[in-house]
């Protein structure tokens, strides 16, 4: 960690109800200085450049509690390794099977139409759009 922790990202993991250890100033340092969408083993190489020791299990449990504070959004894509999102407007995203690369949509691109009706009881909380992409010529994943 540099050896004065950044406060800016201290306050906002107060203001989302979450003690700044070291460990979560790591990950926080990786993922929230700019908007960003990686995995968890890419927030775990990436929060190591601060803090060396950092674990797997401590990286897995924190991005679940950023999650739950509202300081990441998961976005699971291909049902292999979930993607953390650290834009949390509303926007979409576009997927490139050839690289495995997330990068974000405007809300405004897109248009939406033909939601279905929701039950008794429900409204309806967002809309979630993930545009895949590859090369032209390239072979789907199998």
């Amino acid at each position: 960690m540099p050896a004065n922790p950044d406060t800016t990202l201290q306050a906002r993991l107060q203001h989302a109800g979450i003690s700044p250890t070291l460990q979560r100033l790591a990950i926080a340092e990786a993922l929230l200085r700019q908007p960003c969408h990686m995995t968890a083993d890419q927030v775990l190489a990436a929060a190591r450049q601060w803090l060396p020791s950092l674990s797997r299990a401590t990286v897995y449990g924190t991005l679940q509690l950023f999650v739950r504070q509202g300081l990441l959004r998961e976005l699971p894509i291909d049902g292999e390794a979930t993607v953390y999102d650290s834009n949390l407007a509303p926007h979409h995203h576009l997927y490139h099977e050839d690289t495995g690369e997330v990068s974000d949509l405007p809300a405004e691109a897109l248009q939406v139409l033909g939601l279905p009706a929701l039950g008794e009881g429900l409204e309806l909380a967002a809309v979630d759009v993930i545009v895949r992409v590859r090369r032209r010529g390239s072979r789907p994943a199998a």
